[in-house]
């Protein structure tokens, strides 16, 4: 899986990100905070692993996916507070959420061939090329799945859910696509075997 990076924006650009600390996808380690300057104010960051851990009580014990969903939320958050201007999640839209998953493409760790690579098409490329690296297309889609969850637990209305924008849908599938011709793999789901389904035995006839 891939791992996402923190960031900070500087300037007047719409989204000109710099990463500033380290965020993983998929493992849950803690992080020392850090303090940077945006503009003359003093901006906190931490890595959502220690924000996660220090609003949860010790007693309470998280699964890994509510783990991950929590520094994912914070990891938008942090997004929305960083752009420029800087976006309330009011005014969030799909558009924006498209803006922040191409800025983590930056991040990727997964060699996607263009078109005019000769491994294009190619699941396991016997040699290495210059193509680029990109967030996997499994990655996104579940880091969308897990932001269009907690935005509805967070109040969030289901109609008024950017993550669920048909802008973002109809870009994972492209996203899909595009990946699964360039690099030669299915993304086809895979069905879940049913259990057999045994008819309850019939009483003997009577004699």
């Amino acid at each position: 899986m891939d791992s996402l990076q923190g960031f900070e924006t500087t300037g007047n650009p719409s989204v000109a990100l710099t990463p500033i600390f380290p965020l993983s996808m998929t493992t849950v380690s803690a992080a020392p905070a850090a303090t940077t300057t945006t503009n003359g104010n003093h901006l906190s960051v931490s890595s959502l692993s220690s924000s996660s851990s220090s609003s949860t009580s010790p007693t309470t014990t998280l699964s890994r996916y509510e783990n991950q969903k929590r520094r994912d939320w914070n990891t938008f958050g942090q997004y929305l507070c960083n752009h420029r201007p800087p976006l309330s999640l009011s005014r969030c839209s799909g558009a924006h959420v498209l803006e922040f998953l191409r800025y983590l493409d930056q991040f990727g760790k997964t060699k996607v061939h263009t078109p005019l690579c000769p491994f294009f098409g190619h699941p396991n490329p016997p040699a290495p090329c210059p193509c680029p690296l990109r967030q996997a297309w499994g990655s996104l889609d579940a880091l969308i799945g897990r932001l269009r969850a907690a935005f509805e637990e967070h109040g969030g209305k289901p109609e008024a859910n950017p993550f669920g924008a048909r802008a973002v849908r109809l870009y994972l599938r492209e996203v899909r696509d595009s990946q699964a011709k360039a690099r030669g793999i299915s993304y086809e789901k895979k069905k879940r075997k049913r259990p057999p389904h045994n008819p309850p035995s019939l009483p003997p006839p009577n004699q």
